[in-house]
C-alpha cells in the first residue's frame, strides 16, 4: 500500500510541474503570479528566461514520471532518478519563488526535500527496503 502511495505522489508532484511550462509556453493561465523572478532582473514566466526554465520543469516532470514507473518496478536507477528530478525541481522553484502560489511553493518544496532525504542521503537502503 506504502508503495502506491508513494507512486501516486511522484506521480502528483511530477504532474504538478506541467503547470509552469503550460503558463509559460501556451500562456494559460495557471495561478502564477505576474511578479518577476527572485534574481536581478524583470523576467517573468513568459519570458525568454522563463521559458528556459520551463524546460527544466518539464524535464524535472518527466524525471519524476519515469521514477515512479521505476519505483513501482523495482528497478535500481529509481532512487537516483528521483533525486536528481528532485535538485531540478528545487533548482527551477528557488529563482521563480515570487510567482507561485504559497501553498504550492510550501509542498513542492516539502516534497522535494522529503525525496531527498530519503533517497539521497546514507540511509536511502535501509528506507527503501522499508518500503519492500
Amino acid at each position: 500500500m506504502i508503495r502506491w502511495l508513494i507512486v501516486i505522489a511522484m506521480l502528483m508532484h511530477g504532474v504538478g510541474h506541467m503547470v509552469f511550462f503550460l503558463e509559460a509556453f501556451a500562456g494559460s493561465p495557471m495561478g502564477f503570479a505576474d511578479a518577476p523572478w527572485l534574481l536581478p532582473g524583470a523576467f517573468t514566466v513568459t519570458s525568454a528566461v522563463g521559458k528556459a526554465f520551463a524546460l527544466l520543469w518539464l524535464l524535472a516532470m518527466l524525471g519524476f514520471l519515469v521514477a515512479a514507473i521505476g519505483f513501482l518496478t523495482r528497478r535500481p536507477w529509481w532512487p537516483a532518478l528521483a533525486v536528481a528530478s528532485a535538485v531540478i525541481s528545487l533548482v527551477v522553484l528557488l529563482p521563480w519563488w515570487n510567482t507561485i502560489t504559497p501553498s504550492s511553493r510550501v509542498w513542492v518544496l516539502l516534497a522535494d526535500l522529503v525525496i531527498i532525504a530519503a533517497f539521497g542521503l546514507p540511509w536511502k537502503q535501509q528506507v527503501i527496503e522499508s518500503l519492500g
